[in-house]
């Protein structure tokens, strides 16, 4: 009875020391470098004990039979070092208690022995694997491992770092934060409020120049300021319906399939643009930004059918028409270029030219179209944690080597694109794989966003929605969602009939209140309005209270102005 009591009240411990530390605010830090010696852990280590190694290997042990010892730096640094490794699993672990719909938020410090590897984060609890990041360590130096998990069920669990080579791998700096579902929420109210809203100040006067107290004002949404749109299929050019429910709705596209290389010259030297052509002028005619799907995709199966007979001088000619025909076609008209489609994943251009083929091909794309972002266009960064290929620091490896490339200097003019194919979304993850995504400083666009069909579909992809939109480094969301009377690619928002279905309704909804209402009110006695507005167009009009004048006026308000730019004043 004594030792159940003893529990009973070690736990009532445990879950009150974890609300403590469950009120801290989200920690967006993270790093693209690898650094002599590892930052601090994140939050303290949220619930690992000895995060830092500082009581050697208290707390600590060994996953799968393997062998862990304590390691230390020439300055002094203690971490934990898995040797004689034969198995991936055999490495560091501590086991953990996670509680029931809760997510928790991972980092930790990874380095090898010698050469480099990719190494995984693993979460085993309740019977379960669970990916939670990845990371390509190196020797002599450390790098972040920004992670996540949303545990499945209350229960016991096990960290572990898993690798498919044998080389010792050294752990350092390891934390695991917990955070209600009202606490994730409230880190995303924050961020929206800090990074698409701003409070701008109209000042109401005269004619003379003399404020207007008690001015009447109304503040009324016209556009948002955050790019939002879909995929676009041809269907759209001879459907009305299509055409008026997605008009209503985006603000910007991207082409499935129509300006792809197979679609535009099917037949070796027999270029066919129209139906592009006729896409790009029906977008531009309802102000909806284009952007440009792709130059090149580095899939072997993608490739039109007579590219694969050509040899290494022939595919060479033929690349350079290709680039030359589509962007001086598109050059001006379009926001941004998906230069080489997925060349994480595949390397057919690399295979016949060389390890620097993709970042040639950018550096042509810069000086055929200076004035559009260059995007990397890639899957499974977000979706999937245990894809080495695709893990943010791959990705940014990938992006810094395009960046260097002789020529290349165009810095400010490259994006990051990530598509966003989910089928079960983890939401935390997806927020620490954009934090280090956002170190390479450069806007991150989600290009390709879709759910795999299941009866959580529409909520998996509202959680979604919600993570990307309020992280501070996204600037744009496309949904892969052109429609087609057969049936969409993966996941419609409508029927044929262009009725919403459940994904529908959320985006529909999430429209709705990703705008400003519109706002009403008196100037106050200095002739002050204030109000705080999501980015985007409006139309404002102020009514002199006595003169029996009215102004309208527009304003816009981005993610650019600074707060010295928020106080507009308006002649009445």
């Amino acid at each position: 009875m004594g030792r159940a009591l003893f529990l009973s009240l070690l736990w009532v411990a445990m879950l009150s020391a974890s609300r403590v530390v469950q009120s801290l605010p989200y920690d967006y830090s993270s790093s693209s470098e690898c650094l002599p010696e590892p930052l601090e852990p994140h939050y303290g280590g949220g619930i690992i004990r000895n995060s830092d190694f500082s009581a050697g290997l208290q707390g600590w042990s060994a996953f799968g039979y393997g062998v862990v010892e304590e390691g230390a730096s020439a300055s002094g640094n203690r971490y934990a070092v898995a040797r004689n490794r034969t198995r991936p699993y055999q490495s560091v672990s501590q086991k953990v208690y996670l509680q029931n719909d809760t997510h928790y938020t991972l980092s930790a410090w990874l380095q090898v022995s010698n050469g480099s590897a990719d190494i995984t984060a693993v979460v085993k609890t309740n019977g379960q694997f669970i990916h939670a990041g990845g990371v390509e360590a190196r020797a002599g130096c450390w790098s972040i491992l920004k992670g996540g998990l949303t545990a499945p069920a209350a229960g016991a669990a096990e960290l572990y770092f898993e690798s498919n080579a044998t080389v010792e791998v050294w752990v350092d700096n390891v934390s695991l934060q917990p955070f209600s579902q009202e606490e994730w929420a409230a880190h995303h109210h924050a961020a929206i409020k800090s990074a698409r809203k701003k409070t701008v100040r109209l000042r109401a006067r005269d004619s003379a120049g003399k404020p207007v107290p008690g001015a009447q004002v109304r503040i009324e949404h016209v556009r948002s300021g955050f790019p939002l749109g879909s995929a676009m299929s041809s269907e759209i050019l001879h459907n009305p319906a299509y055409q008026q429910w997605f008009t209503s709705r985006f603000t910007v596209t991207t082409f499935e399939n129509e300006m792809k290389w197979y679609s535009t010259e099917r037949v070796q030297g027999r270029e066919d643009y129209s139906v592009p052509d006729a896409m790009l002028r029906f977008a531009r005619s309802h102000g909806i930004a284009v952007r440009g799907h792709n130059i090149f995709w580095d899939q072997p199966s993608q490739q039109p059918g007579w590219v694969q007979s050509l040899s290494a001088p022939q595919l060479r000619q033929a690349t350079a028409r290709r680039i030359k025909s589509v962007m001086s076609r598109y050059a001006g008209q379009v926001i941004a270029w998906d230069v080489v489609n997925e060349n994480l994943h595949f390397n057919f251009f690399e295979g016949k030219f060389g390890w620097d083929a993709s970042a040639a091909f950018y550096r042509r794309a810069h000086q055929m179209d200076g004035g559009a972002l260059m995007s990397m266009n890639e899957f499974n960064t977000l979706e999937q944690p245990g894809d080495p290929n695709a893990v943010p620091g791959k990705y940014l490896g990938k992006l810094f080597q395009i960046k260097k490339f002789p020529g290349n200097t165009n810095d400010g003019r490259m994006a990051i694109g990530l598509e966003g194919h989910f089928s079960t979304p983890n939401i935390p993850y997806i927020r620490a794989a954009l934090d280090t995504m956002s170190r390479a400083g450069v806007p991150i666009w989600l290009t390709e966003i879709d759910v795999a069909l299941g009866p959580n579909q529409a909520a998996n992809l509202e959680k979604i929605l919600r993570e990307v939109y309020a992280h501070p480094a996204v600037h744009g969301i496309i949904l892969w969602t052109a429609w087609h009377q057969r049936g969409c690619y993966v996941m419609c928002l409508t029927d044929n009939n262009f009725r919403n279905l459940p994904t529908g309704d959320v985006v529909d909804e999430l429209i709705r209140e990703w705008q400003t209402r519109s706002h009403a009110g008196v100037a106050d006695a200095d002739g002050y309005y204030e109000a705080e507005l999501f980015h985007g167009d409006y139309k404002v009009t102020v009514s002199h209270p006595v003169a029996n004048a009215t102004v309208v006026q527009s304003l816009t308000v981005g993610r650019e102005t600074t707060d010295a730019d928020n106080e507009y004043t308006i002649h009445v």
